[in-house]
């Protein structure tokens, strides 16, 4: 549920970013702190209190970290890299992981033409040689772009990027990426390669790869092993993908012809094997050091918190069961978790399989953000943790309940539906109108049409005449306000159905009234109010 909403919660921000994300949020009203150079012990202090945190590459969230931030929700990282928070810890805590993936990425790509440009022609030792008095036109001789062979390591935001700029140095393009599709590929006019055939024909190596086990050491002494002398390899990813003492050895020995590094290992970093080297040209981690890039990194992370802090729909979190919600999904997400905090309420204990259909249009959509929200209603009233969108399937998957989504793009009444079934129970809900207004649709396989609201109560009566007076009758004499009341029939003769909106909660003593009402068969009492058990 909304935890956050109409609450001040505590932003800790560790290091450098733009003012206008900072701004952000102090005026959504959170209580922002900038405590920059912290040491572990006083980042462990601070923690404990803290509902956010922002960081960038220099500040390490540990799993001891992240177990001192007892309120936390989420964790924003200025920037692409995760190699600096655990985001395993995280997850299994319920705490959100989220960065700024799209803030840098013109910027990384322009520092790989950069230096790419710097290594071909040997810029910045020749520019050394001549401000130290040397004029030494013919000891630094480079080599052109055009008709080279690019590859490019991870045909991915960035590496797209590079490619598009090299095309227009006249460069022939290959790739090694096992996720791209061979025709997008084609469309960017990019050959796919097994590593090892790129190796062997590129002239250039670019990398823009996340660093992961898999990519540790990706570019070693084994796979150099079969590049052409006339290689260089140019790495703005990530430390630790291209093996620095390998390839200087490369280098060294002339078999390939250079390097230009923009990360590395160990951060910061002062002393590298490819320092003293003359064929390689090495810069302090500025693939995202340009005014726009940070700009961009503190406006987005400060964005990403916030919906975070509000427990809506975050595109940037990476440890979320969800990869999307689109424009045509994204408006029933409210819904979906208002229908599983109904579906809780309609049940005296949850069934172990829980089925979530949705049909209509958005049957047609990727729906497991559509679910998450589900399931965040579904246990937002019983959990004794914070429920989100990160851990809601495994609090599930502790008590025991299987959640099973099926999707149709044929729908009967209504443009768009979400039905919950399971045991004994079903209720479904829509939007409708110009301004996509909730409405609860079903009940119990129950025709209604009523909003949802905080307070509700959902009666199974016998369907004669008196029942309604009787249970208003009772309502009024317990001081309770009807806000609004809406009738169902059923299709299969299973009695009627009464949902009633009241403006306050309805207590214990008037429920047990309530079923003891002459024509009343059941009483279920739903409360929708935020509590401390969602985000």
């Amino acid at each position: 549920m909304t935890f956050y909403i109409g609450t001040m919660a505590r932003v800790l921000i560790t290091e450098k970013i733009a003012d206008a994300g900072v701004d952000r949020l102090r005026e959504a009203g959170h209580s922002v702190e900038v405590k920059l150079d912290l040491t572990e012990e006083e980042l462990l202090i601070e923690i404990g209190t803290a509902d956010a945190v922002i960081i960038r590459s220099a500040t390490t969230i540990s799993k001891q970290v992240i177990e001192k931030g007892e309120n936390l929700v989420v964790i924003g990282r200025a920037g692409i890299g995760l190699d600096n928070v655990d985001v395993k810890a995280a997850t299994e805590q319920g705490i959100m992981v989220v960065n700024a993936p799209k803030s840098n990425i013109l910027s990384a790509a322009e520092h790989t033409i950069g230096l790419m440009l710097a290594q071909a022609r040997n810029i910045p030792q020749a520019n050394a040689a001549l401000k130290s008095g040397r004029w030494e036109r013919n000891e630094w001789t480079g080599v052109e772009l055009a008709d080279k062979t690019l590859g490019i390591v991870g045909l991915g935001q960035i590496g797209k990027l590079v490619a598009q700029r090299a095309l227009s140095f006249g460069m022939n393009l290959v790739a090694y990426d096992p996720f791209v599709a061979i025709d997008r590929a084609r469309q960017l006019s990019v050959e796919l390669l097994p590593l090892q055939d790129l190796i062997e024909i590129s002239d250039f190596i670019t990398i823009h790869v996340a660093k992961t086990p898999e990519t540790h050491n990706l570019i070693n002494a084994e796979t150099l092993a079969h590049a052409k002398p006339g290689l260089r390899v140019i790495n703005v990813a990530r430390g630790g993908i291209v093996n620095e003492v390998d390839i200087a050895e490369a280098i060294k020995s002339g078999r390939i012809a250079g390097a230009a590094i923009d990360v590395f290992e160990d951060e910061p970093a002062t002393d590298s094997p490819l320092f003293s080297l003359p064929q390689v040209v090495v810069t302090p981690h500025l693939g995202a050091s340009t005014v726009e890039a940070q700009d961009k990194a503190g406006e987005s992370i400060a964005e990403q918190v916030e919906l975070a802090l509000l427990g809506e729909f975050v595109p940037h979190a990476v440890n979320v069961a969800a990869t999307e919600a689109t424009e045509t999904v994204r408006p029933f997400l409210p819904l979906a978790e208002q229908l599983g905090a109904l579906f809780f309420g309609l049940s005296s204990g949850l069934p172990e399989v829980v089925e979530v259909e949705f049909a209509g249009e958005i049957g047609g959509y990727d729906n497991k953000i559509t679910e998450l929200s589900v399931v965040k209603g579904l246990f937002s009233a019983i959990s004794d943790q914070p429920i989100s969108y990160v851990n809601a399937l495994d609090v599930a998957n502790e008590h025991g309940v299987h959640i099973r989504s099926v999707a149709t793009t044929s729908a009967a009444d209504y443009v768009n539906t979400i039905t919950i079934r399971g045991g004994d129970h079903a209720i479904a809900g829509t939007l409708v109108g110009l301004r996509s207004e909730a409405r609860i649709v079903m009940v119990d396989d129950h025709t209604i049409d009523m909003p949802p609201s905080t307070h509700m109560i959902i009666l199974r009566n016998d369907d004669r005449s008196g029942v309604i007076g009787k249970v208003g009758t009772t309502l009024g004499k317990a001081n309770i306000n009807i806000v609004d009341m809406n009738v169902g029939r059923s299709k299969d003769d299973l009695g009627a159905l009464m949902v009633i909106s009241t403006h306050d909660s309805v207590p214990n003593e008037v429920a047990d009234l309530l079923i003891a009402t002459e024509g009343v068969t059941r009483c279920s009492i739903l409360n929708l109010e935020p509590t401390n058990s969602g985000e």
